[in-house]
């Protein structure tokens, strides 16, 4: 259990960290920037308690706030992301896992389900955060296409990140 702890921690070090001081300086035209650090959300197990998920999205929606300089608008994307997640992994696994430590992955969930899970929740949380950047309907088109291209381009690096991440362990055998 300490071990998962710490490795979940180092991960949302990591990704936080790759994402300011990386990923946050690639614009494509000042239109579009991959958003990798809600690759933590994605790949925590998915028997994690309720409340445990949201106080970590909020944790990491709050740090890239205040490196973002942006006004929750990161918080309220993540948490709403996480509150989704449930749902999702319901709705794309069609099953119910009994492992709580059960992580998505392309193991687990196979190819296909995983990037209908990542699509759909990476699709969920760029609208929100996108449209609350935005916080008016008189730019609708250009914040979808701005959401779409953003959410295209974070899906790249996830699905690189998930692959990377989803390796068997070389180590015990």
């Amino acid at each position: 259990m300490q071990k998962n702890v710490f490795k979940y921690s180092l991960l949302f070090l990591l990704l936080l960290v790759l994402q300011i001081v990386l990923l946050n300086n690639i614009r494509i035209s000042g239109y579009a920037y991959p958003q990798i650090y809600i690759l933590f959300i994605l790949i925590l197990p998915v028997g994690i308690a309720p409340w445990l998920l949201l106080v970590s999205a909020f944790a990491l929606g709050l740090v890239m706030d205040m490196f973002s300089n942006s006004l929750a608008i990161h918080t309220a994307a993540s948490v709403f992301m996480a509150f989704c997640r449930p749902g999702v992994i319901k709705m794309v696994a069609g099953k119910v896992f009994s492992d709580d430590t059960y992580r998505p992955g392309f193991q687990s969930f196979g190819g296909y389900s995983l990037f209908t899970y990542v699509v759909f929740l990476v699709l969920l949380h760029h609208l929100t955060l996108f449209f609350l950047e935005v916080f008016r309907f008189t730019e609708v088109l250009h914040t979808l296409s701005r959401a779409l291209l953003s959410a295209s381009l974070s899906v790249i690096f996830i699905m690189i990140g998930l692959a990377l991440l989803d390796r068997p362990d070389t180590r015990s055998k």
